[in-house]
């Protein structure tokens, strides 16, 4: 008892492990009821146990192991841990509890393991119990064997795997214990109960008498499916379900069955053993096969057929054996070898199953030729073989093969060809049968059934009647509107008889009850043929099949309504017109029918009304839409003369189409006359109407087709462009879907080839549309145009670039219907669109030329033969450019080539293979196994350069093929199998590249996972962590639990540290990609562009960015949602909108985190070889996770996460919240500043390009802002980055290589130009020609700029360097080369020759050329000019990318610029004096002196300002009047000067200016030139806010001084009413823009006074708000608003700031209400609102902007109450306008209040009330009024008049009048009107010459009376002269009415700014010229008329001065 004492105190889990026995029980029994008492299966308690489960079961002592045993039972049961004991448990129950005698102790051993299975350890019980079978103790066996009886029975075949246990079968057989072949007899009846037949085949060879036991046993089971009665712990769904239906009773169980039995269906070919044979072929086979005596070639067909017979055959390189066995089909003239060949192949095809895919396309072709045999026994075994062979391949893949034999002459091979396919059907569900692979069969079956053979009849019958039934009747009908009922009557009669594979029933051998119920059920995807075999699937694909026909050229009205009837209207035959006529008269009034062919227009009219009643009260059953139309087309028909009646008719023609069936043949009556009228001015619009309509009822795709085919039959140019114009704009109606592009490409080449420029216009504006769609194989059939006609069709392709196609708005009805009977089919229906696309591009047949001579000499053993034949295929495939799918023995000859010792033949090999993946297209596909899959291979050689270039093709190859077969089957696995570090890391990277961008994925990826498994352990960290990256996207497809369960049969070790990755790649799991939101959110971004310019003129971004920047993911903030496409994007993108604002919530606070000399740290680091240094080709994962680690520390956890992840989309975010905080927090910005320029390099290397646009959004803004604030970029953070932007100015896309060009340009101010140049040195040595040329350009730039001393290492070696790509082999880099060594040569001279070393005389000459042309046209730089211009003559716009402030500059002046620069290319013999020179304003780019520049002449270059004695300049007096006599001639030169780039200068204009603005008398002088100055004045703003505040060489003093010169100007300006309403509302917006910005600018507190500055630019603005046209200004506001919400880059204070101005104004609406033209507010308050709708506003992150314009809305209903809706006239489609419904409601809401109101301003009620009843007849009177002013003649007599009516009604609105005219026509009715107005108050000051010169170049000439009689003959020859002038620049001397805006264009411009820029500043040059010229000739007493004689007489002078000089 002492001794029991002592263990007694022991904690249990000691007892059990103690070494007395007694000890031990007692631990158990206590253990037992611990772990029967524990109710948390997550117990720490459990963990002490874990190592002690083990010694349970294996007690030494059988009482206390039978104990132990039961404890054990209740551990596995209730601890959560407790499978982490499985293996070691049962292996210890199988060692030593099987063997008990006591039959308690087995039943708890196998009780235990029954448990382990139950929770989720399957695989490793069934494992251990596996090897229990090899025990050498029969009782163990037997147990084990027992064991897994009972696991299957209860657990059933779906959790016990029965490969393995079938496997060892045989075996136990073979005991020589009873009771284990006892035993195993059970369990093999046990198993055929659920697998059935599929047993009987691993079992073929046991014993014969133990065979027919089996046999016996087998057939007293019940018929009925097993069902599983034990459940695993994640299957207790299952158990309920299966304990109800047990409580339920039989009917339910039994439903239940079907499921069971398809899901157990079990494939014998999975339970048998692959057999290798390619080892035991004869040794001499293929000496034999080749031999010449047959009984040889007998001999060894004979071995390999006896081999093939093996049911499962090892994976090999079949391939020299498969080529051989086809060599004897298709060449051995004995048929009996013929036979044996096509059965060693059926072998072959039945053993590899799905590995012999690889050779289905190189048999198929020579079997389906050899059906030509007549012999049965031939036929038969070929029949067998290409059946096999087929199963083994998809029918995409031997399509093309198959439809090339279906129109042989031979009629066997026809037949057997269509009896193949019919065979083939029976395989095929709907959906792997597709109608893009239907449907040229049916169309070659079509051509079979009027056969003159019967047995290719009956064959095209059977195949077509299979095809029925596998698709459904209504997916076949459309291809047989062409057959007779007798012919239609036999193909549905074959369809009755067949008998799908489905129907058979899974496992074979069951009841008839059990054949119906696959079908009857939807089964699973296990068991895919049976989907739709049943009857009671017949409806569904018939209408899932539906939809498509919509966009086919089969007629689509079925496709409207669901009914099953509809289908008639597809065949409806030609009525006669008797028929015709009693049908209409039927539907149609008497009198109607009577008048239709009346020979009095205006009862043909009534008839035609009467018509259009009847047609629109009918139902659409009983409209015989035939009939109708006959009536239409009925004499005088399309002939009609009257263009009311033919307008009524065409309109008639639409409300047919669009409410009846319409179809095809009413179609074909009238298609011929609409065609005819599309191009009348007066019908046009209604034929277009009806052509829509026709098209929405008969498919686009074939109204298309009919349509152009009929405009181009005949010769109106006028219907061909309009045709062709209609057809454009209803791809974009209707979408692309089905468009047959070859019916009409012809016709669009003979419109690009038409003499009329119209119809070439409409056929390019065609293309494209076209181009959206089709995207860049469109070209390919227009490359044999003329270049110049090829170069416009570029122009309008590299338009539509980026621009994704817009969502289709018609013939959406139809597809709405089918979403909910098939998604399938319409998914179907879009990739088969894509498929069709590539299908147009005409394809040659290459399979004649790859000769057998060529395959030999790619095999052979010399490896420069084998050199030349690869040659000669490249130079095959490159010479037919798009070739068919079919290329004969060339896969096979090149698949050896891929492992060729020969490193170069590999490469050119994958070369070779990417260009025949860019040649055959999607028709790839079938050679993605036996070509494909070897690319994957060389991915494991060992040379970075093979791999690189494997990769490429890789990528080419899945471009065109897309994912599926690369993932089908065991390919992929197989080759991660291969333990190649090389290998397995680049697949890896490859696979977690492309797997997240996939929707679905084939389950045969899930082979991929064990291999995946064992790379997580690789010895290669390289490959261990490119495992680890794909682990998260194979999680997204497979799913957590599938990849944690596959763990199962790893060792424990591993299995653990694998679970924990699982773990935290779950945490990283991408989201699957889904189609619906992506359409939606295309939808947005689609508008987005087109409805940009309309609302945001000064976004700061060019074009192209806007539209290459939503492409993957329209941002809510800047795409403008427009019309219902737009609604549903917005909805579509509500919920992760949602989540945003949750994430925002944990992402306040600073984002960017300052670690105090964390920078220094890394640069130590990095020198101390600690670190990797930032240099790589490719970024490598080390590089990657160095970065991570690094910036962890300096950025928030949440920003890290973004940066890193895998979805590009979250990087976008992420750059734009960097960009959001990189103002605020730049102290931090700079201390990580070298790590987010490394993040950025890295980005470089992506292949997104919106990632790539916002990163260098983001680059600009951070290097604008560190020149900003000066810092200077270290050599380290240099280095790490710019190498990496230099390698992306080489990019393809010219928006990338613009915004590169542009930061390189920025670079210089923050890092020295010597240091830049060596990068761009290195740049140069690019292969990419793109990038030598970029590089070569900026170097020239920095020699231009920096002079000399910028070259590195010394100017000698820089130069020679740069001259040795003047032999360039590409042009651009020849002439860039050529271009740097010129502006070396004007800045040294002829030394320059000495730098560059010795050239060739070649080079030499052209480089002497070029520098002779730059001296004509590069002017002398002046010596003062900090920045020369240089003119590149290719490159017009070359110059332009290079200013250095370029992107600052803005949008708008680009705009203006990219027009002037087309001009000048379009006339360059034309000079430029008639236009100011724009950089003026951009860049400082004016000389020192004061004087004006010269102007650049054509005939002679000059730079230097020189036209005019300095004194002169300096003699201006303030008294303008003194100088000149033309007043405004001054002005307008004083003006320019205000926008000087030299500071002096500006102020000096500045002073005159604000002289003439502080006295009343003169200030009138400016009226008319208010905008002008204005537009001088935002613009020098914004020259100092970007160019003079940055520089620090100029003196803050002198610009504080400019910047109160502006402000002082302003002030005075403004306080002057009657001039600052001048001010139009674009000028007012961008004037309040840069006031703004000024206010905002940190930069202007630094300097001295600053506050003081700010506090003067405040008062200003409050003036501007008070004085300026009050609508005018509200206007500007709310359109700044806008800009201002939509730009990310602008500053959050700048909004509110526009809010406040805005809230202001608000404030004093009810003094100001009476001057406010109310509609231009709600138009602008519209487009406000379709920007950002209500929704959208609340999603802002302040309110402030909802409730300002809330606010707006409601004051201006509180002041003007229910009136308010009558202002909307200006707004379009004002019912679906938001703003309409939101006053309504104010207006309802408030109607009491504004009662009240109107109570107490009855007075001013009265007045508007008055003036809305006169409204018409003043609408009248002002009419006539303008019509005079406009007239050469009356234009006096019409202001007399204008001027008296405002006399007599001072309140009168002229608004409305003067907005569609120009500003200049509006400034010259103002002008006249104080004219008159001075006259009649006799204040004599008629300024004559304010209107005169001015207005005559734009708007209206005045008449001569306005002029006093003195000036008359000089105002006309002024006039004279500018007509003469404007003929010499190209432009036109059009009538006023002509130059005249049109009426109809409602909306008023909201970029007038902008607008008027070109005009303004022209105005400002011709004006400064007129005083120049007047000047230089004031000495002389006449003056010259002749501009020749003028630029004669300056060009001796400027030759006089510029030799004085010298």
């Amino acid at each position: 008892m002492g001794d029991d004492s002592e263990w007694m105190k022991l904690p249990i889990d000691q007892k059990c492990e103690h070494k007395i026995w007694k000890a031990r029980l007692n631990g158990y029994e206590e253990a037992l009821k611990l772990f029967q008492r524990i109710e948390d299966e997550k117990s720490p308690e459990w963990g002490k146990y874990l190592g002690l489960v083990k010694k349970f079961v294996t007690d030494s002592n059988a009482v206390a192991q039978l104990k132990g045993l039961e404890a054990a039972l209740a551990y596995i049961e209730n601890a959560h841990v407790a499978g982490k004991t499985t293996g070691e448990v049962v292996s210890g129950v199988v060692g030593k509890v099987f063997n008990q005698p006591k039959a308690r102790a087995k039943e708890l051993g196998s009780d235990i393991c029954l448990m382990y299975i139950e929770i989720e350890k399957a695989e490793v019980v069934q494992d251990e119990l596996i090897k229990g079978l090899d025990n050498k103790n029969p009782k163990i066996v037997v147990a084990c064997i027992e064991t897994l009886r009972k696991a299957l029975c209860e657990f059933g075949s779906k959790i016990i795997t029965l490969k393995p246990v079938v496997k060892v079968l045989p075996k136990l057989f073979e005991s020589r214990e009873k009771a284990v072949r006892d035993e195993a007899k059970l369990l093999a009846v046990e198993i055929y109960r659920w697998i059935r037949d599929a047993l009987r085949a691993p079992l073929q060879n046991i014993n014969s008498v133990q065979l027919k036991d089996l046999e016996e046993e087998w057939v007293k089971l019940p018929t009925t499916a097993p069902k599983q009665t034990r459940f695993l712990r994640s299957q207790q769904d299952l158990k309920a379900k299966f304990e109800q239906q047990q409580a339920a009773g039989g009917d339910e169980a039994d439903g239940d069955n079907d499921e069971e039995t398809e899901a157990v269906q079990v494939d014998p070919y999975e339970l048998l053993e692959a057999v290798e044979i390619l080892s035991k072929l004869p040794k001499d086979f293929y000496e034999k096969i080749e031999a010449k005596k047959w009984q040889e070639r007998k001999e060894a067909l004979e071995a390999v057929e006896a081999l093939t017979k093996n049911p499962k055959l090892e994976n090999g390189d079949y391939g020299d054996l498969v080529r051989a066995l086809k060599k004897v089909i298709g060449k051995d003239a004995n048929v009996m070898l013929v036979a044996m060949a096509a059965k060693c192949l059926a072998g072959l095809a039945a053993g590899l199953r799905k590995k012999f895919g690889t050779y289905a396309g190189l048999v198929v072709p020579t079997i389906l030729e050899k059906f030509k045999e007549k012999k049965p026994q031939v036929v038969q075994a070929l029949q067998e073989a290409i059946d096999a062979v087929f199963l083994t391949t998809t029918l995409q893949n031997i399509s093309e093969d198959v439809l090339g034999v279906m129109d042989n002459k031979n009629p066997s091979i026809k037949q057997q060809a269509s009896l193949f396919l019919a065979r083939s059907f029976c395989h095929c569900t709907p959906s792997t049968l597709p109608k893009s692979v239907l449907k040229p069969f049916c169309a070659a079956f079509l051509k079979q059934v009027n056969d003159s053979a019967p047995e290719v009849r009956d064959a095209a019958f059977e195949a077509l009647g299979t095809a029925m039934k596998v698709v459904g009747e209504k997916a076949v009908n459309p291809y047989l509107t062409d057959v007779d009922k007798l012919k239609l009557d036999k193909i549905k009669e074959c369809a009755d008889k067949v008998q799908l594979v489905g129907k058979k029933g899974g496992g074979g051998g069951g009841g008839g009850e059990k054949k119906e119920k696959p079908a009857a059920k939807a089964p699973p995807p296990v068991e895919a043929p049976a989907k739709s075999s049943g009857p009671s699937k017949k409806a569904p694909p018939a209408k899932a099949a539906g939809p498509p026909k919509k966009g086919k050229p089969a007629s689509a009205p079925s496709a409207k309504s669901k009914k099953a009837p509809d289908t008639k209207e597809v065949v409806e035959t030609e009525l006669s017109l008797e028929v015709c006529e009693e049908r209409a008269a039927a539907v149609l009034p008497a009198s109607c029918m009577q008048l239709l062919d009346s020979g009095n227009w205006k009862e043909r009219l009534a008839s035609m009304e009467e018509f259009q009643r009847a047609v629109e009260q009918m139902d659409k059953s009983e409209m015989p839409c035939q009939a109708l139309v006959r009536m239409l087309a009925k004499k005088p028909g399309w002939k009609e003369t009257n263009f009311q009646v033919m307008q009524m008719k065409l309109h008639i023609v639409g409300l047919i189409a669009q409410k009846g069936l319409f179809s095809k043949t009413s179609a074909l009556v009238v298609l011929d006359g609409l065609v005819d009228k599309v191009g009348d001015v007066k019908c046009g619009s209604n034929a277009k109407e009806a052509l829509t309509a026709i098209g929405e009822a008969c498919s686009l795709p074939w109204t298309a087709e009919q349509v152009v085919s009929m405009a181009f039959a005949q010769k109106n140019p006028k219907n061909q462009a309009e045709t062709l114009n209609w057809l454009a704009n209803a791809m974009k109606e209707f979408g692309f879907a089905g468009i047959n592009v070859k019916a009409f490409i012809n016709n669009v080449k003979t419109a690009l080839g038409a003499t009329n420029p119209a119809v070439r216009t409409s056929a390019i504006a065609l293309l494209g549309v076209m181009y959206l769609y089709m995207g860049a194989p469109l070209r390919m059939f227009f490359e044999d145009e003329k270049p110049a006609l090829l170069s416009q069709i570029d122009a309008e392709f590299e338009k539509m670039q980026g621009q994704s196609p817009p969502a289709p708005i018609r013939g959406t009805t139809k597809k709405a219907g089918a979403e909910e009977e098939g998604d399938a089919a319409e998914e179907e229906e879009v990739d088969g669109g894509a498929g069709d696309i590539m299908d147009l591009l005409p394809r040659t047949d290459i399979s004649d030329k790859i000769t057998y001579d060529m395959v030999s000499k790619i095999s052979d053993k010399n490896w420069k033969v084998r050199k030349e034949g690869l040659d000669e295929v490249a130079a095959i495939i490159s010479e037919a450019k798009f070739i068919q799918a079919s290329i004969g023995e060339l896969p096979m000859a090149l698949k050896g080539r891929l492992n060729d010792s020969n490193k170069l033949l590999v490469q050119q090999t994958l070369n070779i293979l990417q260009q025949i993946a860019t040649a055959m297209g999607p028709f790839l596909k079938q050679h993605v196994k036996n070509l494909g899959i070897p690319v994957i291979t060389v991915l494991g050689d060992s040379k970075a350069n093979v791999r690189a270039a494997a990769m490429t093709t890789l990528n080419a190859w899945v471009e065109q093929t897309g994912m599926k077969e690369w993932l089908e089957g065991e390919d992929l696995s197989e080759e991660l199998k291969k333990e190649n570090p090389f290998l397995r890391q680049e697949l890896l990277g490859w696979l977690a590249e492309k797997l997240p961008t996939l929707r679905t994925v084939p389950a045969d990826l899930m082979l991929c996972v064990p291999h995946l498994y064992a790379c997580l352990e690789d010895r290669s960290g390289d490959v261990r962590k490119k495992a680890q990256d794909a682990l998260p996207t194979f999680m997204m497809h497979l799913s957590y639990e599938k990849m944690v369960k596959a763990t199962g049969k790893l060792k424990p070790a591993s299995k653990d540290q694998v679970v924990g990755m699982l773990e935290k790649a779950r945490a990283v799991m991408p989201a699957k990609p889904a189609a619906p939101a992506k359409a939606a959110a295309s939808k947005p971004a689609s508008s987005a562009p087109a409805a940009k310019p309309a609302s945001a003129p000064a976004r700061n971004q060019s074009p192209s960015e806007d539209f290459s920047e939503p492409e993957p993911k329209p941002d809510t903030k800047k795409a403008k949602p427009a019309g219902p496409a737009a609604k549903k994007g917005v909805v579509g993108k509500k919920p992760p909108v949602k989540a945003g604002a949750k994430d925002e919530e944990d992402r306040s606070g600073p984002i960017f985190i300052l670690v105090p000399n964390g920078k220094e740290q890394r640069i130590k680091e990095e020198r101390a070889l600690k670190i990797l240094k930032w240099n790589f080709m490719t970024p490598r994962d080390e590089y990657v996770e160095q970065l991570k680690t690094q910036m962890s520390t300096c950025l928030a956890k949440w920003l890290q996460d973004e940066l890193f992840h895998f979805d590009f989309q979250r990087h976008v975010k992420a750059i734009g919240a960097m960009i959001e905080h990189m103002e605020p927090e730049y102290d931090a910005v700079i201390g990580c500043l070298d790590l987010v320029l490394k993040w950025f390099t890295l980005r470089f290397f992506d292949t997104n390009t919106s990632v790539l646009m916002k990163a260098l959004e983001f680059l600009k803004l951070l290097f604008t802002m560190l020149s900003r604030k000066n810092y200077q970029l270290s050599d380290y953070e240099a280095s790490s980055f710019i190498p990496y932007l230099i390698l992306k100015v080489g990019e393809s896309k010219d928006v990338v290589r613009k915004d590169v060009r542009a930061i390189l340009t920025m670079l210089c101010k923050v890092y020295a130009a010597s240091k830049v140049f060596p990068f761009l040195m290195d740049g140069t040595k690019s292969k990419n020609s793109k990038q030598r040329s970029e590089c070569l350009e900026e170097l020239g730039c920095l020699i231009e700029n920096f002079g000399m001393n910028v070259c590195q290492p010394t100017p000698a070696k820089a130069l020679k360097e740069i001259a040795i790509h003047i032999g360039d082999r590409d042009t651009t880099v020849r002439n860039a080369a050529l271009n740097t060594v010129v502006a070396a040569y004007n800045t040294c001279g002829d030394q320059v020759f000495k730098l560059i070393g010795n050239l060739s005389e070649k080079e030499m000459s052209m480089l002497e050329e070029r520098i002779k042309r730059s001296a004509k046209k590069t002017p002398v730089a002046s010596t003062k000019q900090e920045r020369p211009q240089r003119e590149q003559p290719t490159n017009p716009n070359a110059t332009f990318l290079r200013k250095p402030a370029q992107e600052e500059v803005p949008n708008k002046l680009n705009q203006a610029r990219a027009q002037n620069a087309h001009l000048e290319q379009s006339a360059p013999s034309i000079p430029k004096e008639f236009q100011l020179d724009l950089d003026v304003f951009e860049n400082n780019h004016t000389c020192a002196s004061d004087i004006p520049d010269l102007v650049q002449h054509k005939l002679d270059e000059v730079l230097e300002p020189v036209m005019i004695p300095e004194r002169k300049m300096r003699s201006v007096s303030p008294h303008f009047d003194d100088i000149h006599n033309s007043t405004a001639s001054t002005i307008n030169f004083v003006i320019s000067q205000v926008a000087s780039g030299d500071i002096n200068t500006s102020i000096q204009a500045l002073a005159q200016i604000d002289e003439v603005l502080r006295q009343a008398d003169k200030a009138e002088a400016m009226s008319g030139h208010i905008d002008q100055f204005l537009i001088a004045t935002f613009m020098q703003l914004r020259l100092i806010y970007n160019t003079h505040m940055a520089d620090d060489r100029l003196d803050k003093k002198d610009i504080f001084k400019l910047y109160s010169c502006i402000i002082g100007n302003m002030l005075s300006l403004f306080s002057m009413e009657s001039l600052a309403r001048e001010a139009s509302m674009g000028v007012l917006k961008d004037l309040m823009h840069g006031l703004i910005t000024l206010m905002l600018d940190s930069r202007v507190e630094d300097i001295e006074d600053g506050q003081q500055l700010i506090r003067s630019v405040n008062l200003l603005v409050v003036r501007v708000l008070e004085k300026s046209d009050q609508t005018n200004i509200l206007s500007a506001l709310l359109v700044l608003l806008q800009d201002s919400l939509i730009s990310t880059a602008g500053s959050p204070m700048f909004s509110e700031l526009v809010m406040k101005c805005l809230w202001r104004m608000i404030r004093f609406l009810p003094q100001t209400i009476n001057s406010i033209n109310l509609d231009r507010i709600l138009l602008d308050v519209h487009n406000f609102m379709k920007v950002f709708p209500k929704e959208k506003l609340k999603q802002l992150k302040s309110d402030v902007p909802h409730r300002t314009l809330k606010t707006l809305l409601h004051t201006l209903c509180r002041l003007t109450g229910a009136k308010i809706l009558d202002h909307m006239s200006m707004i379009e489609n004002r019912n679906e306008s938001e703003l309409e419904a939101h006053l309504r409601r104010v207006v309802k809401h408030s109607a009491n209040l504004s009662g009240l109101k109107s109570d107490k301003s009855t007075e001013k009620g009265a007045l508007r009330s008055d003036d809305k009843v006169i409204k018409a007849k003043v609408s009248d009177i002002l009419s006539e009024i303008f019509k005079k002013i406009g007239s050469k003649e009356n234009t006096k007599e019409g202001l007399t008049e204008l001027y008296e009516y405002k006399q007599k009604y001072s309140d009168a609105d002229l608004e409305p009048f003067l907005r569609n005219t120009s500003q200049f026509f509006q400034s010259y009715v103002e002008r006249g009107l104080r004219m008159i107005e001075s006259e009649r108050e006799g204040k004599g000051r008629i300024q004559t010459s304010t209107v005169i010169p001015q207005h005559s170049t734009d708007s209206f000439p005045p008449s001569s009376s306005t002029v006093p009689n003195g000036e008359d003959l000089n105002a006309a020859a002024y006039y004279e002269r500018l007509k003469i002038l404007r003929q010499r620049r190209g432009l036109e001397n059009s009538t006023p009415e002509e130059d005249r805006p049109p009426l109809s264009s409602l909306r008023p411009s909201v970029a007038s700014s902008t607008d008027m820029l070109h005009s303004k500043l022209s105005q400002l040059k011709e004006s400064r010229e007129h005083f120049q010229q007047e000047q230089s000739h004031s000495h002389s007493p006449t003056r010259s008329s002749s501009p020749a004689s003028n630029l004669d007489d300056l060009k001796k002078r400027l030759e006089r001065i510029k030799s004085n000089r010298q």
